[in-house]
């Protein structure tokens, strides 16, 4: 089977690794981008020409283009689980199945939130700076956390870990999600507004769809205490960026910390992230070896059921997926089967 893995060599080094490549080129013969620049529409299917596979890092696109004019493909394997880039629709009407991956990263974007709330609460980034740029900086009152108040907005596999330590670091935690059961230990399920009106952090962790877009707007700002701090690691679409700004600007928003945000690949906006009340992170929040190969290795095992024959874990329109006939793959058939 040929794969084309659209990576960039810096984006595969992060995000693939060698252990994964190594286990690719067991199942598949891999073809790699070797080009700095991301590859999209009909870039990418001429560069991917003649190969059955596109593994695709979340900086490049599923486009219609793309699927327009690859005959030879039959699979889009997505190494992460956001598939929003991906014109599901369009990979359909041409029958190439699409796939993502499993959230390997639960753990490392939990470590990043609770790192960047503590160093909200003490100003540890600031401090260092300017140790770092030759100036002693002044002491200031920090806050502790303990006894302060945590609101989660969405309760997933990250916001449920995150309430695990902040529970552990003996935190009042508050948490909505009307699609979820919120029953662990340490943790009220609240409405919006009681847990906007008693947070002293705010941490929106909800799945990126419509009814989320702007969850934490100018009305959600203004409904926050005084001097709130803001932590967001999900997508940046949860936040209107005009309105955090101007809370921001006004001492409503004391601070924000985000790995997340409106430019590209998700990167915070580079205008919010200049301010000295803001600690940035350039989308980080699963790069960590452990995270990295999770994803990885599930394409892997993905690569490895289709040149088997097999249906793969992970599939998004498998009702569709009319190519994998051409490798005897029912698409009728349960993940893993004949």
């Amino acid at each position: 089977m040929r794969v084309f893995l659209a990576h960039t060599p810096e984006m595969r080094a992060n995000y693939y690794g060698a252990r994964a490549l190594a286990e690719l080129r067991k199942v598949a013969d891999v073809t790699l981008h070797e080009g700095a620049e991301t590859l999209s529409g009909a870039a990418l299917a001429a560069a991917a020409a003649g190969c059955q596979a596109i593994i695709a890092d979340r900086a490049t696109p599923g486009m219609a283009a793309t699927f327009d004019q690859s005959p030879d493909l039959l699979a889009f394997l997505r190494v992460a689980v956001d598939v929003s880039t991906i014109d599901i629709a369009a990979a359909s009407r041409h029958g190439v199945l699409v796939t993502q991956a499993t959230p390997g990263f639960v753990d490392s974007v939990a470590e990043l939130a609770i790192g960047m709330m503590v160093d909200l609460a003490r100003g540890i980034s600031g401090y260092a700076a300017a140790f770092q740029a030759g100036r002693v900086p002044e002491p200031r009152m920090g806050r502790q956390l303990a006894g302060r108040t945590l609101g989660l907005i969405g309760y997933g596999r990250i916001a449920r870990r995150v309430a695990q330590i902040a529970v552990a670091m003996r935190m009042r935690v508050l948490a909505n999600d009307p699609y979820a059961t919120i029953a662990d230990p340490g943790v009220e399920s609240v409405p919006m507004d009681r847990l906007l009106a008693e947070s002293d952090v705010v941490m929106p962790l909800a799945v990126a769809n419509d009814a989320t877009r702007h969850v934490v707007d100018a009305a959600a700002l203004a409904a926050m205490r005084r001097g709130v701090l803001l932590v967001n690691l999900s997508r940046g679409q949860l936040v209107d960026e005009a309105a955090l700004a101007a809370a921001l600007d006004s001492g409503q928003v004391a601070a924000a910390a985000m790995d997340v945000g409106m430019a590209p690949d998700q990167w915070p906006h580079p205008a919010l992230a200049a301010r000295p009340n803001v600690i940035a992170t350039p989308h980080i929040g699963g790069l960590t070896p452990e995270a990295a190969e999770h994803q990885a290795m599930d394409t892997v095992r993905q690569v490895a059921a289709l040149a088997a024959g097999r249906v793969p874990d992970g599939t998004m329109n498998l009702d569709r997926a009319h190519r994998l006939a051409r490798l005897g793959i029912n698409a009728g058939a349960a993940p893993g089967g004949g």
